[in-house]
């Protein structure tokens, strides 16, 4: 099987394999499109390791598929909304022209990406939400800040919150970039670290221009795979 499974990845196109962890159909849990029922493909690999990472099951394994195939799966569920996600889509290269693919067939799409690529490469349709690296993370590092002026009004920049110290970074980073000027811009509490109300009490107090955001499918199923 495993033979079988390398020569149909090998006779595929180089421009048409990507190394897909899951596809599943689910509510979406964050940003803009929160409360959709999502048709999620989620891409194997990332060069991150966030201390408060809740998908490195995706890190390594998965199976080659060819965007056909992806296509034929998402219309099955019958949704309007695809969220291509991972680990680091983008750290795969044939990830944009699957995003240009799903525009074409009419989808409202969505990119969850950490900034640590390039956003600019994009296909415009696709809506980005770039999850910008906190001091607590321990990938700030990684942070591609030219990304912030790619940013409009279609996408959003996330920030998963784990202490105060995070949170006044990121305010010092709104102060110097302003990106609330070109996207709207979210703070998540990180999920079991940060008490949600802690963080909404500190956004209300230093009144930034920041949307205060839960992630609903842990709410709804706690921190379960593939939901």
């Amino acid at each position: 099987m495993a033979a079988a499974s390398a020569a149909h990845r090998d006779a595929l196109p180089s421009d048409e394999r990507l190394l897909i962890a899951e596809v599943f159909h689910s509510i979406q849990g964050e940003a803009d499109a929160v409360g959709w029922p999502t048709v999620f493909i989620r891409l194997t690999g990332c060069p991150l390791r966030c201390r408060y990472c809740d998908t490195a099951y995706a890190f390594t394994g998965g199976q080659w598929r060819d965007i056909d195939g992806l296509l034929e799966d998402t219309a099955a569920h019958e949704v309007r909304h695809v969220c291509v996600t991972g680990g680091e889509p983008l750290a795969q290269r044939n990830c944009t022209r699957l995003l240009s693919r799903l525009c074409d067939a009419g989808y409202e799409v969505s990119l969850e990406t950490s900034g640590a690529y390039d956003i600019g490469v994009v296909d415009p349709r696709v809506r980005r939400v770039v999850d910008l690296k906190t001091p607590a993370s321990g990938e700030m590092h990684r942070n591609r800040l030219d990304n912030l002026a790619l940013l409009t009004s279609r996408d959003q920049l996330k920030f998963v919150i784990c202490d105060r110290g995070d949170f006044d970074w990121m305010k010092r980073l709104l102060a110097e970039h302003a990106p609330q000027t070109r996207c709207q811009v979210l703070a998540s509490p990180s999920w079991g670290e940060l008490e949600p109300g802690r963080l909404a009490g500190w956004l209300l107090e230093e009144r930034l221009p920041v949307r205060f955001q839960l992630q609903l499918h842990k709410v709804l199923w706690g921190n379960v795979p593939g939901r």
